[in-house]
């Protein structure tokens, strides 16, 4: 099972992501308040999804397809034991636990200029 969630306003205006096999678990709007930074808004929309498929590669470049890539944003996912770490255009994959992976996206997330205190996925 692959389980993740997108922020709706990180989506590129006009993008579409359905990937196939794709369930709804959870649309909540959360006031993100200081978190939010020049050029994000204070409300996003958090939108929790599942996933029995198997193609964890085509899922993580649907994301990397649809994300604007201005402000850094990002989204991530788990499926098994692999954090999959999807900014605009690139993606990153390692095991859970993988301190170097985990850097390596952090890093590329500082590049594009994520927030650092939006740097956070859980592993």
């Amino acid at each position: 099972m692959i389980t993740g969630y997108v922020i709706g306003e990180s989506l590129r205006p006009g993008a579409v992501f359905e990937p196939r096999g794709l369930r709804l678990r959870k649309v909540s709007r959360v006031d993100v308040g200081a978190s939010a930074t020049d050029g994000q808004p204070r409300l996003w929309t958090f939108v929790e999804w599942e996933s029995d498929a198997d193609d964890v590669a085509g899922l993580a470049d649907a994301l990397a397809d649809v994300l604007e890539p201005a402000n850094g944003w990002y989204a991530d996912f788990t499926a098994g034991d692999e954090r999959v770490v999807a900014f605009a255009g690139t993606v990153f994959r390692y095991r859970l636990g993988d301190e170097a992976g985990r850097a390596e996206a952090i890093a590329y997330g500082r590049s594009v200029g994520t927030p650092e205190h939006q740097l956070d996925w859980k592993e």
